[in-house]
């Protein structure tokens, strides 16, 4: 059994991966639990938001940027050979980000710009951040990774504006966030999710191997960009439908050439393979009632979210806090019980969404709390130890 390390707080502080996965996914459970809270039991924040303009803004911005910075910050040193941003200074960001979850639950308690101040206040940071590292690293090739955390900065302040009455379209923030999500999901989910199958079937002898063409990969990429920013901007267009079922397709072929279905025997590999396929399942069910089913939509942005991000995320997570600490990148049952609940969160979600049911609506909320309180049981262990080795 490992000791106990009477200095968590400084180990905590060592890498970017370990207080943001921690943070972010305890605040993934609390809000989707307050969020429930609101539907069904009265609860009322003391927000300038409503109920569902918070509930958005939490999980786009709050959670989800939480998550983003564990990953990049991480990254960033794999990619320039800089050292990682740690100690205070780490510090102190987790610290900016806390108070942006606090000013968005009590943002009635303060004028609107420093609530909306110390919201965005923690991606100006984190660009900031990112971009002298990489900068300095002299790693231009990783120059475009910060722009959607920048895309996330000004969505946010698009929704702050239009709580405060400016003439901001209806949406426009949350929908370019997550066009900006989708986006970053899928240009990781590119790099790490092949590479990854790669080696574990190469080590496994396995006459399946990940293949790819540079023609199919700017083909998926170039179509489900624009397709996700065209909606984002345009949504009353109907034409950018044919443009994300083109998308879908697409990339449903790129990640049928994953091989995944000869890694299905790891989840911690098949649980990326599946989060990538929620992300064509968003594009496509977009994509439809973009053509005329308007009523897919509300499934379509929580394949998205609830599917793509849920599953990517934790996929992710539990394979960073493994690797960065020095264990096994093997999944244990409780790993196994966190990506069973997160899948099914998504699938109740949609379904909650195809036919409406308060009680799917809550199956899937306690399903999606289930999955990152285990997260945060299972994980805080290794985030607050140093590496094995």
């Amino acid at each position: 059994m490992p000791q106990s390390n009477p200095h968590w707080h400084a180990t905590l502080l060592t890498l970017a991966f370990r207080p943001f996965f921690l943070f972010g996914s305890l605040w993934a459970a609390v809000c989707v639990a307050l969020w429930t809270g609101m539907l069904h039991g009265g609860l009322l924040l003391p927000s300038r938001f409503d109920p569902l303009s918070w509930h958005i803004h939490e999980m786009l911005f709050g959670w989800i940027l939480a998550a983003i910075a564990g990953f990049l910050l991480t990254a960033i040193p794999n990619w320039t050979g800089r050292p990682p941003v740690r100690g205070a200074l780490l510090g102190a960001l987790a610290a900016v980000w806390l108070a942006g979850r606090i000013s968005g639950a009590l943002s009635q308690f303060m004028p609107w710009w420093l609530a909306a101040a110390l919201d965005i206040a923690f991606p100006v940071l984190l660009c900031t951040l990112a971009w002298r590292e990489i900068i300095a690293g002299g790693n231009r090739r990783n120059l475009p990774m910060p722009i959607p955390v920048a895309v996330l900065g000004a969505a946010s302040l698009l929704m702050h504006l239009r709580q405060a009455g400016f003439a901001i379209p209806d949406g426009l923030g949350w929908r370019l966030a997550l066009a900006a999500v989708s986006i970053l999901m899928a240009v990781i989910g590119a790099r790490i999710i092949p590479a990854f199958t790669r080696n574990w079937l190469a080590a496994r002898r396995s006459p399946i191997l990940p293949a790819s063409t540079r023609a199919l990969d700017v083909a998926a990429t170039a179509t489900l960009h624009a397709g996700l920013l065209a909606w984002a901007v345009l949504p009353q267009l109907r034409m950018i439908g044919i443009l994300l079922i083109a998308a879908a397709t697409l990339n449903l072929w790129r990640l049928w050439r994953w091989a995944g279905r000869a890694a299905l025997a790891e989840p911690l590999l098949a649980i990326l393979h599946l989060g990538y396929g929620w992300l064509v399942a968003g594009a496509a069910l977009l994509g439809v009632s973009q053509l005329g089913a308007p009523g897919l939509q509300v499934a379509a942005v929580h394949a998205l979210t609830a599917g793509a991000m849920g599953t990517m995320v934790l996929g992710v997570m539990t394979r960073v806090s493994l690797g960065h600490t020095g264990r096994p990148l093997a999944a244990d049952r409780m790993t196994a019980w966190i990506y069973a609940a997160i899948s099914a969160a998504a699938l109740l979600r949609i379904a909650a969404a195809l036919m409406p049911a308060p009680r799917l609506l809550s199956l899937s909320a306690a399903c999606w709390t289930l999955a990152f309180a285990l997260f945060a049981l299972r994980y805080a262990p290794l985030l607050l130890r140093p590496r094995l080795n």
